[in-house]
């Protein structure tokens, strides 16, 4: 039996909804929801005393039940359909002699102005309002029209929908622009199968004389878990809202099934600024063995770590939930604009939300337990906060990672997950004659966190494979003290070139970099200076490697491209692609010494062009080396101008054992987890 509509338009067809109750018969048909989901909201809006009409009022048991309840029992309900008026008017004649079942159409009754106190429409808007097109949206208007005529000033709107985004906006643009105050209730589900996926809602349209040359709207939502109505500024925020309830309404549906595999995320904002506060991920491990104890838990990601690999990826989440032993994880980060004061405070306010994510199945008192890194959130300190017109805004802050150390980042907030620069801060040393105080039994105070920028310590693992990359330099041995000349484009905090010009005495360093903020950036937080070997330019690196080409060829040992692409359209976020287009790279090669080699970081998540890359670097570059960064997209590339100096990963190996001695001088800093054989010999030639 067809009872749907072969296509959208069919919904507001009277010709349709005569053959669909005559074949439905006398069953009813209720749209988004019954009586038990809706009576909280409509009773805030309708009085026993109140002249009620109900459009498109269908079979529903809708007035029915309003009227059994002494809800309102004058009720006046009009439909298109002579076959479900008859039936409805033969179902309540004897039982509510109050009530009226009449054949009207909306877009032309014919009661008389200002005769009803609200009129109630259950879906009727959003089988009319089908699509944009000029004929619909002129029969809505006339719709509207005639439920401003026979309403009273002061008189209510109450239309139950499903709310998609051009109905929505169609109805509160009307209504606002006519004076009245429109407020959308969304109706708090039973818990129960539903029909729909989508949750359903009520706009609420209360008619106020227009004034004329007033230009104030008065535009309110009402969540499902709140009475009190929020403020929204615009038609296309209040829009924006409803279509967040309602994704959220879709990620619950989806949670609600067996895991697919796929992990959901969604962000939890403040209900005033609408500013994200918590950002959830929800992981599913299907290879856990569920028992009471183990299907679900919470896992707060400490303050400035959610960029690292375990919390940053999706491998590093399945990981986490993995090793956590948990059925369903939902991992929590912590956002730098906010505050919070502590575990307990966010469990306190996490714990209502975060159990609508729960897996099928867990019983409602189950206790979920909160877990975290060490038991706290971590620590955040926001360092300084600016706006470049080149990089956009951006915030440099000091997070506290494994083992108490602590480390000083750059992120740009236009790529918030992305660190663009970090180095670690030194503890403090005691003033020298100073003693050790002795232990004492009171609790000292928590200890004032570093400042100081250890200059010997490399945070980046692509830093690390890039510095290494000096052993395919072509003298004999690679020795720090030779004098050579690296170009770096791409500045960020600095610890690159820094680490080059403090480890290769006879290093001589110049840094191009676009962006003159990211200079001053490098100089006052991240210990970068200039001298007589470390000269930074402010220039496009496209330019300046192109005049280089022009008037100063085979000048430099080694040129180095850590320079990210403001792009965030293009599957590739370093470089920009303007840097590895050929007669750009063709110049790259000119500024080399034959014996020099090229070093590229490159971070491509799309496969094809990453492809593209590489074919125009091999025609270039005859020798052409690549070093993947473990759990990280970033592959170092380290292209040489010449074949003959091809070395295969175990000489590249034993050269980097050499380097690595001769920068190990006594009384020089240097970090024993940097081993520069070990960037070297998982090399490959491509």
């Amino acid at each position: 039996m067809e009872l749907l509509p072969r296509g959208p338009a069919e919904f507001g067809s009277a010709r349709y909804w005569e053959r669909f109750f005559r074949q439905r018969g006398r069953r009813p048909f209720e749209w988004y929801g019954a009586f038990p989901e809706l009576c909280p909201v409509l009773r805030k809006y309708i009085r026993p005393r109140d002249k009620v009409l109900v459009v498109g009022c269908g079979n529903s048991e809708l007035s029915e039940q309003m009227y059994d309840t002494g809800m309102c029992e004058d009720i006046v309900n009009i439909d298109i359909s002579e076959a479900v008026i008859r039936q409805m008017q033969e179902r309540s004649a004897s039982k509510r002699p109050k009530m009226s079942y009449l054949l009207m159409d909306v877009l032309q009754m014919d009661f008389p102005d200002a005769h009803f106190q609200v009129v109630l429409d259950k879906g009727t808007l959003d089988a009319i309002l089908t699509d944009d097109e000029e004929a619909t949206l002129s029969k809505v208007d006339r719709m509207f029209a005639e439920v401003s005529r026979v309403l009273q000033v002061g008189g209510r709107y109450l239309c139950v929908s499903l709310a998609q985004a051009h109905v929505l906006k169609k109805a509160v643009e009307y209504f606002s622009q006519e004076g009245w105050v429109v407020r959308v209730h969304e109706v708090a589900s039973s818990g129960d199968e539903q029909q729909f996926v989508l949750p359903v809602f009520v706009y609420v349209m209360t008619k106020f004389k227009k004034i004329p040359g007033s230009a104030q709207q008065i535009l309110e939502i009402c969540p499902e878990e709140q009475d009190k109505p929020m403020r929204m500024e615009s038609a296309e925020r209040l829009v924006e809202a409803v279509r967040d309830r309602q994704h959220y309404a879709l990620l619950c549906s989806q949670l609600s099934k067996p895991p697919c595999g796929e992990q959901l995320s969604l962000d939890l904002c403040e209900k005033v600024s609408g500013r994200p506060r918590y950002t959830l991920h929800v992981v599913d491990s299907p290879s856990v063995k569920p028992s009471r104890d183990n299907r679900f838990a919470i896992f707060i990601i400490p303050q400035g770590r959610e960029t690292e690999w375990l919390f940053g990826t999706e491998d590093g989440r399945r990981q986490l939930a993995a090793s956590a032993g948990f059925g369903r994880l939902v991992t929590v980060a912590l956002h730098r604009e906010q505050r919070y004061e502590g575990m307990a405070s966010i469990q306190a306010e996490l714990s209502g939300k975060v159990m609508e994510l729960a897996p099928p199945g867990l019983p409602a008192r189950q206790q979920v337990p909160f877990l975290s890194v060490g038991g706290d959130i971590g620590v955040r300190t926001v360092r300084h906060c600016d706006s470049s017109p080149l990089s956009g805004e951006y915030v440099v802050e000091d997070v506290k990672g494994d083992d108490a150390c602590y480390f000083r980042r750059l992120v740009f907030l236009s790529n918030r997950n992305v660190v663009q620069s970090e180095a670690r801060l030194l503890a403090p040393a005691p003033p020298p004659g100073q003693k050790k105080r002795r232990k004492d039994k009171k609790k000292a105070g928590p200890a004032e966190p570093p400042t100081a920028i250890d200059k010997s310590y490399l945070c980046c693992e692509h830093h690390k494979a890039m510095v290494a990359g000096l052993c395919l330099l072509g003298s004999p041995d690679p020795v720090p003290g030779s004098p050579i000349a690296v170009l770096v484009v791409g500045l960020g905090g600095g610890s690159l070139p820094l680490f080059i010009h403090d480890y290769f005495s006879q290093a001589q360093v110049a840094v191009v970099e676009i962006d003159p903020c990211m200079l001053e950036v490098a100089t006052c937080w991240f210990g970068f200076s200039q001298g007589e070997r470390m000269q930074v330019h402010v220039a496009d690196g496209l330019d300046y490697v192109a005049k280089l080409a022009a008037e100063a060829p085979a000048q430099y040992d080694a040129v180095m491209f850590d320079v990210d692409s403001k792009d965030l359209t293009v599957g590739m976020s370093c470089p920009p692609p303007a840097f590895v287009e050929k007669p750009f790279l063709q110049k790259v090669k000119t500024i080399l010494k034959p014996e020099g080699v090229f070093v590229l970081n490159l971070v491509c998540r799309d496969a094809r062009l990453k492809e593209s890359v590489l074919t125009v670097l091999r025609e270039v570059f005859p020798l052409l080396y690549a070093r993947r960064i473990d759990g990280e997209v970033n592959e170092i590339l380290f292209c040489q101008p010449s074949p003959e100096g091809r070395r295969d990963p175990a000489e590249l190996g034993a050269r980097a054992r050499v380097l690595e001695g001769a920068l190990q001088q006594p009384g020089r800093p240097w970090d024993s987890s940097y081993v520069l054989a070990d960037m070297l010999q998982a090399v490959t030639i491509i």
